[in-house]
């Protein structure tokens, strides 16, 4: 895809960086510095697509001109939202709850033009589910501290994460943080509007 404006992400996520090089497109990072709290009120796929808006605004405020990317990724098991954990045992924690069972993973997407302010957000849905994991697994995965800064602690892209998973339903790269297909047809219709203003 041919970009007319800058590209910023406001985020410092290896994971979506990555994602954004892996289709060919380079970024700018400037991570935004809004808590990722959630609101009890509102379901776990309004809370991402607030979340993902505040951050792309967050980060709009101080860019003269180009596309900010605002990304915010919850996990949710029957309607519960699980952020990222906050120390071992809340990932354990976390774990345990998702060992056996199903759960939804939500990402919302937002989209900033500067200076126009033309915004979009979007939200993807992909359900997964978990083995019975057991409690040694989980220790040891948990030991790695690679669940300390995700989602759910896990990482499907992890090398016990992606063991854990035995079923997916909906875009792999939503697991990981950032749906590459929903992203490219959101960005390429962003682009082209911008154009015909």
């Amino acid at each position: 895809m041919q970009l007319n404006r800058r590209l910023i992400l406001a985020s410092k996520s290896p994971r979506r960086i990555g994602l954004l090089k892996q289709i060919g497109l380079n970024a700018e990072i400037i991570p935004s510095s809004v808590e990722e709290q959630f609101e009890a009120a509102t379901s776990p796929a309004e809370n991402a697509a607030r979340l993902a808006l505040l951050k792309a605004q967050d980060v709009g405020v101080s860019i003269d001109e180009g596309i900010v990317i605002g990304a915010d990724t919850i996990v949710a098991l029957d309607g519960r939202m699980l952020g990222k954990p906050v120390d071992e045992a809340d990932a354990c924690r976390m774990l345990e709850l998702l060992s056996g069972r199903t759960h939804a993973v939500y990402t919302g997407l937002t989209l900033i033009d500067r200076p126009s302010n033309r915004v979009v957000t979007e939200v993807e849905a992909t359900h997964v589910t978990f083995r019975q994991l057991p409690q040694e697994e989980i220790r040891a995965y948990v030991a790695s501290g690679s669940p300390l800064d995700k989602a759910g602690a896990y990482g499907i892209q992890d090398d016990y994460g992606a063991v854990f998973v035995t079923r997916i339903e909906g875009c792999f790269y939503n697991v990981m943080g950032f749906p590459l297909a929903k992203f490219y047809t959101m960005l390429r219709q962003f682009q082209s509007q911008l154009t015909t203003q």
